[in-house]
């Protein structure tokens, strides 16, 4: 069975804050709040945006700016109308929404 949904991403820097929380923290708990089904945060390897910088890991495989991606699925009712709040907390980044199907 298929099911049309909204897909979320976010992709920002690891460095990225909002307030006192790590950004992916905060709109993760925002997120919650909100009642959205869920969220995935997960640390990229190595990536490059708009900036064309480079983000890897480091000296000793630690780096302070690995690229992050927030993975949100839900309906897209629950999640159009949340957009414009997470990209102004998005200062630097990318904010996608795409049409998804999600087979059961």
């Amino acid at each position: 069975m298929r099911t049309d949904v909204k897909m979320l991403l976010i992709l920002h820097d690891e460095t990225d804050v909002f307030g006192q929380l790590p950004l992916y923290e905060a709109i993760v708990r925002r997120l919650h709040q909100l009642d959205i089904s869920g969220a995935t945060v997960q640390r990229g390897i190595m990536g490059f945006g708009s900036h064309g910088k480079v983000h890897r890991k480091g000296l000793f495989g630690i780096s302070d700016d690995r690229p992050i991606t927030i993975c949100v699925v839900d309906t897209g009712e629950k999640l159009e109308p949340i957009v414009p709040e997470i990209r102004e907390m998005v200062l630097e980044g990318l904010v996608l929404l795409v049409d998804a199907q999600m087979v059961t």
